[in-house]
């Protein structure tokens, strides 16, 4: 596999670790989940197929600087992704897996993210179907489910700084569409949140602007949730409504 041009220094990477992947994402995130997102654009930019290798974790490792745990947790995750298949064998590693058409479907909109227009695309895209995945979670919605849901909201309303506040929030919408059975509704929703989670506006934390915005997105949300845990469909429509209803873009 031929080395990835760079090194990038990065700020969060393990001590003495270079990580020469190009990462496009929106921060915090961890270090594992980083390298599968950089994985994956490689994968996407060089065009590489079904069966076109990747590498080994061994080579992983070497262009990363990370630690094998973390090229392990950023292997594992593409695999349930469906992105990558482990070969075992002396001609065996890392390869791209025919991930069947959500996970092509998925591909085709990361790569539309390359386009000037690709933001208020997946705004469009998304306010259509946010009432589709919502509607689904709160008919499929289990105990635990509304738990972690709950533990985001928590995670929103404490979050130190805007930064914290915008992660949280792409967080808990990432969550309420894991819990939808339809997976391409699901693929396609979470693609135009990698759109979004990048590009919402700030505040700086000492603008009273910045604690209302906060107080009233967190209480939209708080009405989301509720919803969503008591099953009521019509509750859900109202709480998409007024979570569509913002001056705020990507919200």
């Amino acid at each position: 596999m031929s080395q990835i041009s760079g090194p990038v220094q990065h700020s969060g990477s393990e001590p003495g670790a270079v990580a020469p992947l190009s990462l496009r994402m929106p921060e915090p995130r961890s270090r594992a989940e980083q390298l599968a997102e950089a994985i994956d654009q490689r994968i996407r930019e060089r065009g590489l197929g079904p069966g076109d290798p990747v590498g080994t974790l061994q080579s992983l490792r070497q262009e990363s600087g990370y630690a094998r745990s973390t090229v392990s947790e950023a292997v594992r995750l593409l695999r349930e992704r469906g992105i990558l298949e482990i070969r075992p064998g002396r001609s065996g590693g890392l390869f791209v897996a025919d991930g069947g058409p959500v996970v092509r479907l998925r591909r085709t909109l990361l790569t539309v993210g390359e386009q000037p227009s690709a933001v208020l695309d997946a705004i469009e895209l998304r306010e259509h179907l946010e009432e589709l995945i919502a509607v689904g979670a709160a008919r499929c919605r289990t105990a635990a489910d509304i738990e972690d849901l709950r533990t985001l909201l928590g995670r929103m309303e404490g979050a130190a700084s805007w930064d914290e506040f915008m992660h949280a929030n792409w967080t808990l919408h990432e969550r309420i569409a894991e819990i939808v059975p339809n997976q391409m509704a699901r693929a396609v929703y979470i693609g135009t949140l990698g759109h979004l989670s990048g590009t919402s506006s700030r505040f700086d934390s000492d603008d009273p602007a910045a604690v209302a915005y906060r107080t009233h997105r967190h209480r939209v949300h708080a009405e989301l949730v509720d919803a969503i845990a008591a099953g009521d469909l019509e509750a859900v429509a109202a709480a998409v409504r007024a979570h569509n209803t913002t001056d705020q873009p990507a919200s």
